[in-house]
């Protein structure tokens, strides 16, 4: 069911925000390509994409290179910053937010950025228009796989060569994978439902996106990863029906 009403346990991927030169035209291109709505803009120019109402992800302004930045649920956002420079990580963004819900951006010991939420979250997820998968490429796979242990008391578990699963303590299925590094930078690669992966990949070229990686079939479901018209990076994804879902 793509509709969440629980609160988000620690450790699982919860939020993605979009940090974007133009909201307003990055909202046009993600309506076409992944349908989404968003919400009249807030006092910073800040928008929340929606799904038949709910809350699925967010854009921000921002005079930074457009990217996107995956954000993990904590029960307490100081504790978690504290393991992060004990582990080797650096804060990247002081703690904003407040009214229950705070976040920060931190660096893992590669350099690879990740959003700590507490409170709040997505309320559409694992359906299309939502949250549905997430992949570290890593520098470091070893020290990506020690440092995210350390702080958000993941495990790993290998699949092939030096690419793996990771599960939040006591969720039911993986939440995302760390793996080896593909482009030129680490970073975490975020996944989007849709119903049909070439038709999304159709949409987002004549929105003026591009293609990074052609739409594909793998045993995990159909893919393509897409650029944005300012460069940020989106995977669209359909599972195989009936595969389990990282708990959401």
């Amino acid at each position: 069911m793509p509709l969440r009403t629980r609160p988000w346990p620690a450790g699982v991927p919860c939020w993605a925000h979009l940090d974007t030169p133009d909201p307003e035209a990055s909202a046009a291109f993600y309506a076409a390509t992944v349908g989404w709505a968003t919400a009249p803009p807030g006092p910073d120019g800040s928008r929340v994409a929606t799904v038949e109402g709910h809350a699925a992800a967010g854009l921000a302004r921002s005079d930074e290179p457009a990217r996107w930045t995956l954000h993990v649920a904590v029960d307490d956002l100081d504790a978690a910053l504290a393991r992060v420079r004990d582990a080797g990580g650096r804060v990247v963004r002081e703690p904003w937010g407040g009214e229950g819900t705070r976040a920060a951006v931190v660096a893992d010991p590669t350099g690879a950025q990740v959003g700590l939420l507490q409170g709040g979250g997505a309320d559409w997820v694992n359906g299309p228009g939502g949250l549905a998968w997430e992949d570290l490429r890593s520098a470091d796979p070893a020290a990506s796989t020690a440092f995210y242990a350390a702080v958000l008391g993941w495990t790993w578990t290998s699949l092939f060569e030096d690419y793996g699963t990771v599960t939040a303590p006591d969720a039911p299925h993986p939440v995302g994978g760390i793996g080896p590094l593909w482009g030129s930078a680490p970073g975490w690669l975020v996944y989007v439902g849709v119903a049909d992966v070439d038709a999304a990949v159709e949409a987002a070229t004549a929105a003026g996106g591009s293609v990074v990686t052609p739409a594909h079939d793998s045993e995990y479901g159909r893919m393509a990863l897409l650029a944005d018209p300012h460069g940020a990076v989106l995977a669209v994804f359909t599972p195989p029906a009936g595969a389990p879902q990282p708990e959401r």
